[in-house]
């Protein structure tokens, strides 16, 4: 990953690593003998597992951040103002139906389910009015971003899907309904996340504030399925199919009071097909390692090593709900960036890595 980053980037950076999962006096005193002192600290420190195992989820990373702040606090390192981000889970989208659009004075329903954000969140105001610090918590959705790691990457993911279609010399098909396939869905990009976050620390009156992040302009499957085809040189896209009945429909999280609306039906999501059993599928795990070798050990990663992470692609195309901008265009926030370039410029970052196949266009077509 630091390859990605310019030379003169590199050169003021200083990395000390450290295990958060240790006890605070030994995290402690690895900052010490590393002489950090921090005017503003980012924290995004995470331990990856399914939404399913909660109380794991839950006792992992609380264990993360408690371990950290009681280390600054032992290392007297005392900041002007800590950065969380969260995400969008924050406002239960993956439980069932929410208030539209999600907006961050919205009550979190923390009755529902265990999330680790809230105490996180709990951990962090405790701290800095202890420590006369200020504080921000960041909650972008669907975040867009290089990763060497697809467990949650799901446009990552689209791109191996095309990939390996073109190998066999199949078109690309969308697998969702004529509803998903022209809903506007809003992402947030990893850069344009880091941009807000910056202004949100550096601005005197996002003090103590919750933001939420994206892009600031919708896509539609059907707009960056037609650009993903075209990127990689894929024989054309396979639509919805006219009749609902050629589908599979499940059931998505809680309706009624088991949801954080509290009311209403239960969300449904219908699909063709996996992408979860197309994964699963020995011929298109074969063609990426006809890909890999054809490549000349350029493309040394097998996202087929880990099948559980196009279970992700499951929630690519629900419908949650839109984290609002309202309140950080109200603090002053203007960033804007085109998702589509953004999955463009991800898709040839994760081939510097190693992880695609050069695409066949020099650009993305931006959506104007």
């Amino acid at each position: 990953m630091m390859a990605l980053l310019p030379e003169e980037a590199r050169s003021r950076m200083k990395i000390v690593s450290c295990d958060f999962l240790n006890k605070p006096d030994l995290i402690s005193k690895t900052l010490k003998s590393a002489g950090v002192r921090a005017d503003h600290v980012f924290f995004y420190s995470y331990i990856h597992k399914d939404w399913s195992e909660a109380d794991a989820l839950v006792k992992s990373n609380v264990s993360l951040l408690r371990n950290f702040l009681e280390a600054l606090e032992l290392a007297d390192i005392k900041p002007t103002r800590f950065i969380l981000q969260t995400g969008g889970k924050s406002y239960g989208m993956h439980l069932g139906r929410t208030r539209t659009p999600l907006l961050e004075s919205d009550p979190q329903p923390r009755h529902l389910w265990p999330n680790f954000y809230y105490l996180q969140e709990d951990l962090l105001k405790a701290f800095c009015d202890k420590n006369s610090v200020s504080w921000n918590v960041i909650r972008p959705a669907a975040v867009i971003g290089t990763s060497t790691q697809a467990a949650m990457n799901m446009f990552y993911l689209f791109a191996v899907y095309a990939v390996v279609q073109v190998h066999k010399g199949e078109p690309l098909f969308f697998g969702g309904d004529w509803e998903q396939w022209q809903y506007e869905y809003y992402h947030c990009s990893a850069r344009m996340t880091g941009y807000l976050t910056e202004w949100a620390a550096l601005e005197e009156p996002c003090g103590n504030e919750a933001f939420n992040a994206n892009d600031g302009g919708p896509l539609t499957y059907e707009r960056f399925f037609t650009e993903l085809a075209r990127w990689f040189g894929a024989k054309g896209v396979v639509p919805p199919p006219d009749n609902d009945s050629e589908m599979v429909t499940e059931t998505v999280g809680c309706g009624g009071k088991g949801s954080p609306l509290g009311y209403g039906p239960i969300m449904e999501a219908k699909s063709s097909f996996s992408f979860y059993e197309w994964a699963k599928d020995e011929k298109n795990v074969a063609a990426w390692r006809e890909i890999m070798k054809q490549s000349g050990g350029k493309i040394a990663s097998n996202p087929f090593d880990n099948l559980e992470s196009f279970h992700t692609l499951k929630w690519a195309y629900q419908r949650f709900g839109t984290v609002c901008l309202n309140k950080a265009r109200r603090y002053g926030w203007t960033g804007f960036v085109d998702t589509m370039e953004s999955i463009f410029e991800m898709y040839q970052e994760m081939g510097k890595l190693g992880a695609l196949p050069p695409m066949q266009v020099k650009s993305a077509r931006p959506l104007c």
